[in-house]
């Protein structure tokens, strides 16, 4: 049986992450991001979900040094399930995402810019912002209609 787990989310930061270590001295930073549901009913507001994501190493460590509460954050990974048992003994199950990459969603503003590194707001714009890969109806590429199908080369 083939199977196939991949996810691709971008939502906002629910709080500041926390990096923590392993015995192993592994890095591992879980954190919540809220998600927007795409679709609205009628009368309603938009709905959230809140998701849990666990980065682990040079992820983790990115995660804690690049983003804060309220930030958007695009991650990329994997849905996982886990068993444990809480305080009382009862069993409880969580799903998490597993981040295999994590990014920035918008580009940094000249204030952060100003604010991380003592940058005048006047200086270097940093990289052009990404392209835009919809098409307008009038940049579209034309096409020469075919009258018949007998014109067809297959």
């Amino acid at each position: 049986m083939a199977s196939f787990n991949k996810v691709i989310l971008i939502g906002n930061m629910v709080a500041d992450p926390e990096l923590k270590t392993t015995p192993n001295s592994v890095n591992v930073c879980s954190f919540r991001i809220a998600v927007g549901r795409r679709y609205v009913k009628a009368g309603e507001q938009q709905q959230t979900d809140f998701i849990d994501i666990v980065a682990w190493r040079q992820q983790a460590e990115f995660v804690t040094k690049y983003f804060s509460k309220g930030k958007p954050i695009l991650v990329c990974g994997s849905i996982q399930s886990r068993n444990w048992q809480d305080k009382e003994g009862n069993k409880r199950t969580t799903v998490e995402v597993i981040a295999d990459e994590v990014g920035f969603v918008e580009r940094k503003s000249a204030s952060d810019a100003f604010a991380s590194n003592g940058a005048s707001v006047g200086g270097d714009p940093g990289p052009a912002p990404p392209p835009s890969y919809s098409t307008s109806y009038e940049s579209a590429p034309k096409f020469e209609e075919i009258s018949a199908d007998d014109d067809l080369p297959f």
